[in-house]
């Protein structure tokens, strides 16, 4: 398939999406037992911030997903807060996120709670780039089952310059992170 077919494709999918045709039509159609579908490797992502922009779905299939397991419920959040933020609270001037998907709860002292809001996160990867640098890497992407459109040829995975797209089993659907013996985060 040449690239001016590939991209044509890509736009018309895009404008269907846009315009709501179809959308029953792709949700309803879920992979069929024994099928395959598109999933992040979370040990291999680069957070490069293609799966924003390079999916056919505008917002991006991809949500970034938050491992409760792993977090440490920090006041100083990698994946919340901007490097140079000057103070440790919500406004928005110091919020990494630029949708303002993440939101945060006092626990007790020193403890947040941090709740991904799917609605409004549009797969960048800020978030899980500064969790990784400056945290434990609780923040990661997937690509959700339930908005994607199982693309045969997946956009994202071919612009993915680490090689993280793969198929899996539909029945298995996520590549979890989860804390192992050592403190470590693995899939």
């Amino acid at each position: 398939m040449s690239t001016d077919k590939a991209i044509r494709r890509r736009d018309f999918i895009r404008a269907a999406a846009a315009l709501g045709v179809g959308g029953a039509l792709w949700k309803a159609a879920a992979p069929a037992s024994g099928a395959t579908v598109w999933q992040i490797d979370p040990q291999k992502c680069v957070q490069c911030g293609r799966c924003a922009t390079e999916c056919v779905l505008n917002p991006s299939a991809v949500k970034c997903v938050h491992s409760y397991q792993i977090c440490g419920y920090c006041d100083l959040c990698g994946g919340y807060l901007q490097p140079s933020a000057k103070a440790r609270t919500t406004g928005a001037e110091n919020e990494l996120c630029p949708m303002s998907a993440i939101s945060r709860t006092f626990i007790e002292d020193p403890f947040f709670q941090y709740i991904i809001d799917e609605s409004l996160c549009v797969g960048c990867g800020k978030c899980v780039k500064g969790c990784a640098l400056f945290g434990n890497s609780s923040l990661y992407l997937q690509v959700k089952q339930d908005l994607c459109v199982h693309c045969n040829e997946c956009a994202i995975a071919k612009a993915c310059p680490g090689d993280a797209y793969r198929r899996i089993p539909a029945e298995e659907a996520y590549l979890l992170k989860t804390r192992t013996e050592g403190g470590n985060a693995q899939e």
